[in-house]
């Protein structure tokens, strides 16, 4: 299909698994047998999704024909015209898939706010403004570095993150060609070899980077546009080389059928999602490049006799849609049966509703927009980017209220939380008589709230993520106080500020902290998902060189490490606190606190409360192995499990404050009311 402008035409047929009809090199002839590979590429993402958790490498297939489909029009444009109308291209494209994405994100806000707990509100609304502007993949780039949101429940939206590249690639790419083309045009150079010069050049450039980025930081890799273009630039040099080359049909059925068998078995003998995007992802796209190089072989015994066997073109016709539907489908299946994965017949009906909803959004939205602009007055760009700001704007607009709506609720509910005769928290476990029964007020933070409840030292920029190597030191109080501490570890040593910071205040200490997220103040060799961890080992050796030059009093950080495999004392911890006592500094080190077996905000709000609780002992030893171990002279031990976890149950919900939001970490709001037992244990240790 083309856009018809006075004086420019230019195809756009966009492979998102998004259109009808399949072009290839200079002729543009209908390619029958891509249509079959969308629909083989749909169905393999949506089947791992649904029956394995995992991916498959379908999506990779979508980026190569992106490349394919949109250069081979971009460069017939040029060679006919010499210019591309990017007005006309980019307006029929928004035209062509926001309508199908709007609705489903519409869908999408309903769905969650009927089903889905206000804990994951916020996020989904915001992923939902990322996902409609197409910068999902940076937002959830930026999650997988950031070890608070790392467990976080998987989001309706996250699918959008391949749509957000495509959306990118979209207008970057014909910027590069019509720049490369007239740098052509003036250095007389010919215009396919100086489009394969730079498209090969884009396609080395990004792949030695994803080779790179994928070793160093896989999590942030995979959802990286520059480690994800070369995927795009290969099926680019596909449609510039694929009119030069001619096999035999003897060779080519063999080569379709190969393809096809290696993209099959990609995702259930590749580890995808922890390998990808570098070279291993070469594995899937090389496999659909080799269906295309086959093509139509006219041979009965040719792969392409499946690829164009009409249901299978059907549902291929119908894989942009089908695409969109599958995962808010299944997230909100996972959500109300309490799985992580479908059973069979719980998966069928995930996959026919998606099909049905794809079929349905073809015919009343597709459709429906293609009747609404055929008219000749019509099918301009105004029309078309009229058309896309009718779907676009009402979402924007209703994710946005929301949003606000959210956070005069937080405001309200944070007033509500100064009550100490309401929301005593753990002050309950020391006074009886403090609390009313919880069931008479709502739990604060609310569970909408929770993921967002984090001290000043995380809104201060004091605790970084994952990937970050600077050490942020945050210094409160006065500068010439008598004693200085500092406060040094991973996450689950950040959790204690709003209780330490208080401390400090009411006696006039200093306290200097720095906290890294999934890193302890420790000497041995950090691992995270297999490999060394070497932004924490890095950092570690910054807050080292860091609390060597501010010699502190005191540095407090957790004694132990308590996981679902057990707690211990690491030997790094020790080694650390026998330099600290080399240097004339004591330890404060309070013992790590249990993890929970579900996670705090969700929980309270799908289940009923008496069943949000998980023993100590999921994570926690039943003695302190600190008590027990072999320590430097200067270190001194607390514990505040009991104020946490009273009598080895932990609850979510303590005093009518809500513990932890997720499995492992603590509400500021519930440390603040752990201020009385911190005074307590820091005077102790501390010598006053």
């Amino acid at each position: 299909m083309s856009v018809s402008t006075p004086g420019v035409a230019v195809a756009a047929t966009p492979a998102t698994p998004a259109t009808t009809g399949s072009t290839v090199g200079t002729g543009g002839g209908f390619r029958p047998e891509i249509e079959g590979l969308r629909a083989v590429a749909v169905v393999l993402v949506a089947v791992y999704h649904v029956w394995f958790g995992r991916v498959s490498g379908g999506v990779d297939v979508f980026l190569l024909l992106t490349g394919f489909l949109i250069t081979g029009s971009l460069v017939r444009a040029l060679e006919r015209d010499g210019r591309i109308g990017f007005v006309a291209f980019w307006s029929r494209l928004a035209r062509r898939l926001t309508p199908a994405a709007l609705t489903v994100l519409a869908a999408t806000l309903v769905a969650t706010f009927l089903w889905l707990p206000s804990a994951r509100w916020a996020s989904v609304l915001a992923e939902v403004r990322a996902a409609a502007l197409y910068h999902e993949n940076w937002a959830l780039a930026t999650a997988s570095v950031d070890y608070l949101a790392r467990d976080a429940a998987p989001s309706p939206i996250q699918h959008f993150w391949s749509l957000s590249i495509q959306g990118q690639f979209y207008v970057v790419w014909p910027v590069l060609l019509a720049l490369t083309a007239l740098v052509a045009t003036r250095a007389r150079l010919a215009l396919r070899t100086a489009l394969l010069t730079v498209t090969v050049t884009v396609f080395a450039v990004s792949l030695a980077y994803s080779v790179w980025i994928t070793g160093t930081n896989q999590a942030w890799a995979y959802f990286d546009s520059g480690a994800r273009a070369w995927e795009l630039a290969l099926g680019a040099i596909l449609a510039l080389a694929v009119t030069r080359i001619r096999l035999p049909s003897a060779v080519r059925v063999p080569m379709g059928w190969a393809g096809l068998a290696v993209l099959i078995g990609c995702g259930a003998l590749l580890p995808v999602a922890t390998l990808f995007p570098g070279y291993v992802a070469l594995v899937p796209t090389g496999a659909a490049v080799l269906v295309i190089l086959a093509g139509t072989t006219g041979s009965p015994f040719g792969a392409d006799r499946l690829l164009t066997w009409r249901p299978l073109m059907r549902l291929g016709s119908l894989s942009y849609a089908f695409y969109l539907w599958h995962w808010p489908i299944l997230i909100c299946y996972l959500h109300l049966t309490d799985r992580i994965l479908a059973t069979p017949t719980g998966g069928a009906l995930v996959l026919a509703l998606s099909l049905a909803l794809a079929w349905a959004t073809s015919r009343a939205v597709e459709d429906g927009v293609q009747w609404l602009t055929r008219a000749p007055s019509r099918a301009t760009p105004v029309w078309s980017l009229g058309v896309a700001a009718a779907f676009l704007v009402p979402v924007l607009v209703a994710s946005a209220a929301w949003s606000g709506q959210l956070a005069r609720d937080q405001r309200i509910r944070a007033e509500r939380a100064g009550e100490p005769e309401s929301y005593p928290g753990a002050l309950v476990l020391a006074d009886e008589g403090a609390v009313r029964p919880v069931g008479e007020l709502p739990v604060l933070p609310a569970p909408a709230d929770a993921k967002t409840d984090l001290s000043s030292h995380h809104d201060a920029g004091c605790h970084v993520n994952l990937a970050s190597t600077e050490l942020v030191v945050c210094d409160r109080g006065p500068a010439d106080a008598e004693y200085t501490l500092a406060m040094v570890g991973a996450s689950r040593t950040a959790h204690w500020y709003p209780a330490v910071a208080a401390v400090a205040r009411e006696h006039g200490w200093r306290l200097v902290s720095f906290t890294k997220s999934g890193c302890q103040f420790s000497t041995d060799v950090p691992m995270r998902d297999g490999d060394v961890f070497t932004e924490c080992q890095e950092w570690d050796e910054l807050a080292m060189e860091e609390v060597e030059r501010l010699r502190p009093d005191a540095v407090f950080t957790s004694s132990t490490r308590a996981t679902p495999a057990g707690e211990n004392v690491p030997d790094g911890f020790v080694e650390r606190w026998t330099r600290l006592e080399e240097l004339g500094i004591d330890v404060v080190g309070l013992r790590d606190l249990p993890r929970r077996d579900y996670r705090g905000a969700e929980c309270v709000e799908s289940r009923l409360i008496q069943e949000c609780t998980s023993p100590a002992t999921y994570s926690q030893a039943v003695t302190d192995p600190a008590l027990d171990a072999d320590l430097p002279d200067n270190v001194r031990l607390f514990d505040l499990t009991a104020y946490v976890c009273p009598e080895g149950a932990c609850d979510a919900i303590v005093g009518n404050v809500l513990v932890f939001w997720d499995h492992s970490h603590m509400t500021a709001t519930y440390a603040r009311t752990l201020v009385p037992m911190m005074e307590e244990g820091l005077l102790e240790t501390t010598g006053g």
